[in-house]
C-alpha cells in the first residue's frame, strides 16, 4: 500500500537560522499573516527574507517590521512594498503573551519560520527570545563543532 503525502502543500519560504545562535529560544507561536495577492505569489516562488525582521505589539496588535518579499515581476504596476509592515494574526490568549514577553526587559520577538502549511497558508513561526552575550555564542559553537567531532568518530570506529 502506498504511503500518503499528508503534508505535500507544506514549503519552508524562509527561515532565520541565525536566529538561535544570537537567541535563547524560550518558547514559540504560530502566526496567520495578512497578505496582499502579489506578495502570496511572490512567495510561491521563494522570494523572501525574514533573518533582518523582528516582531512588535503595537496598538493591541501584532505587527511584522522589515521582512523583505520580493516584488512580483507580472504585477510590476500593482506590486506591493517590499518591506512593509504585516499584520500578524494571533489569539488574545497569545497576544497578551507576547505583550508580556516583550515588555520583560531584554526579550525580543524574534521570526523563526515563514513557511506555507499543510492547508497552503502562510504562517509564520515567532520565538520569545533573549539575547545571548558573545561568551553564550561561543559555548553554543563549541557545543556544535564537538557534536561532529564526535559524531566523526564515532562514524570512523563504528
Amino acid at each position: 500500500m502506498a504511503k500518503k503525502d499528508e503534508n505535500k502543500n507544506y514549503k519552508v519560504i524562509a527561515e532565520n537560522r541565525r536566529a538561535r545562535f544570537d537567541y535563547a529560544i524560550e518558547d514559540d507561536i504560530e502566526c496567520g499573516i495578512i497578505l496582499e495577492g502579489s506578495e502570496v505569489k511572490s512567495l510561491r516562488q521563494g522570494g523572501a527574507n525574514v533573518a533582518e525582521s523582528y516582531a512588535e505589539v503595537k496598538d493591541g496588535e501584532l505587527w511584522l517590521v522589515n521582512c523583505y518579499i520580493a516584488p512580483y515581476a507580472q504585477a510590476a504596476p500593482f506590486g506591493h512594498d517590499e518591506r512593509r509592515r504585516r499584520k500578524l494574526l494571533v489569539s488574545k490568549r497569545e497576544l497578551s503573551k507576547l505583550w508580556n514577553a516583550s515588555a520583560r526587559e531584554g526579550y525580543t520577538l524574534v521570526p523563526l519560520v515563514l513557511y506555507f502549511n499543510h492547508r497552503g497558508m502562510a504562517k509564520l513561526k515567532i520565538g520569545i527570545a533573549k539575547g545571548k552575550k558573545t561568551s553564550d555564542k561561543r559555548d553554543t559553537m563549541a557545543k556544535r563543532d564537538w557534536q561532529r567531532q564526535k559524531a566523526r568518530l564515532l562514524k570512523e570506529h563504528g
